[in-house]
């Protein structure tokens, strides 16, 4: 079913579009069951139902997550909120090895929103949703008084189907593996920080915002048996491979002269007294895997546009567990430890 309904006239959300009313029917009608049309969503029922012969068909296993998108602002180099809470729901997923198929759009909108910047974001979802395979089947929208909230807020949830042999765990990781990423750190909180203006910083910085579905399966189809995978998004690097560390009761080390990140992204990590290792980001991976197939992995993430950067940038040793070690460049090793709090909030 495709839907052709006009557009609303009201140039600013009320709270009427949130009484369950004909205003807010308006509103969900035009913004987003026009734009995610799909026959699963053109139902409108209070929930999306699913024939379970072709899932099982698939895989057997179901991997399920959800998110929270509160980034400010809501557009920003390389990327917007809209894109950003599809990519980060699909990544989610595609981490465990699963093929992402179905998503769900929670909105919550301040009184007095743009309805174009709604309908921005809502497109911008849309052809995010296109390009990784997925649909956006069902979902909700609140709106609550001016101030209450910043703007827009959006929650998405994901479902995916995990194929027989397929099982990524922190948990499977063991010392003598190698620690894999797919490129530069640190260019999401970049971009998100002068994107907000408030620093007098002039640079071509761009979000990384990217699914990671597809590089995902070109992993797995040269080593099914790839140990651990995650997304690298708050807390970054750093936190992730604490995770690892502390799960799998194993130590890391990592060689700073080999991990990527841009120069730009240095400079305006010394400038603000940041740690790009920290930094969020929205399009980068990390693998562990045993080191006999560190260069199959490598070269396959390498033939692909979202790896092409990829490399080896340390390495799963006995002790000490649950510690991440840092070789820096002069030779010297130091502990890289989990963040108590966050050093850009709302970047994501």
């Amino acid at each position: 079913m495709h839907f052709r309904r006009h557009k609303i006239q009201d140039t600013h959300i009320t709270l009427a579009h949130g009484s369950g009313g004909k205003a807010m029917r308006d509103l969900i009608d035009d913004i987003f069951v026009n734009t995610f049309d799909n026959p699963i969503l053109s139902q409108l029922e209070d929930q999306a139902t699913f024939n379970l012969t072709p899932l099982l068909q698939q895989g057997d296993r179901l991997a399920f997550t959800t998110d929270s998108y509160t980034v400010d602002p809501l557009f920003f180099p390389g990327s917007d909120i809209g894109e950003l809470a599809i990519n980060g729901t699909v990544n989610d997923l595609a981490v465990s090895g699963a093929k992402p198929l179905y998503l769900t759009c929670s909105v919550i909108l301040e009184e007095g929103l743009p309805v174009e910047t709604l309908r921005r974001v809502a497109t911008s979802m849309k052809a995010a949703a296109t390009k990784a395979g997925v649909q956006i089947v069902t979902g909700d929208t609140k709106v609550v008084h001016r101030g209450a909230a910043d703007k827009l807020f959006i929650n998405t949830a994901g479902i995916g189907i995990i194929p027989q042999g397929i099982n990524i765990s922190a948990q499977n990781i063991q010392s003598g593996d190698v620690v894999i990423i797919n490129g530069e750190l640190g260019n999401h909180g970049a971009a998100i920080l002068i994107a907000r203006g408030e620093l007098a910083l002039e640079t071509n910085i761009e979000s990384d915002c990217q699914p990671l579905h597809d590089l995902v399966q070109t992993i797995l189809n040269v080593c099914p048996q790839v140990h651990a995978m995650r997304d690298a998004t708050r807390g970054g690097l750093a936190t992730v491979l604490n995770e690892f560390a502390v799960t799998s009761h194993v130590g890391i080390r990592l060689y700073e002269e080999s991990i990527p990140v841009r120069e730009e992204v240095k400079g305006f990590c010394e400038i603000l007294g940041l740690d790009p290792f920290y930094l969020a980001n929205e399009g980068k991976l990390v693998v562990v895997a045993k080191r006999g197939y560190a260069e199959s992995i490598l070269s396959a993430m390498k033939s692909h546009p979202a790896g092409k950067d990829a490399c080896i940038i340390g390495e799963v040793i006995t002790s000490p567990p649950g510690i991440v070690l840092l070789k820096t460049i002069f030779g010297a090793e130091r502990i890289v430890d989990m963040l108590v709090g966050d050093q850009l909030p709302r970047i994501c």
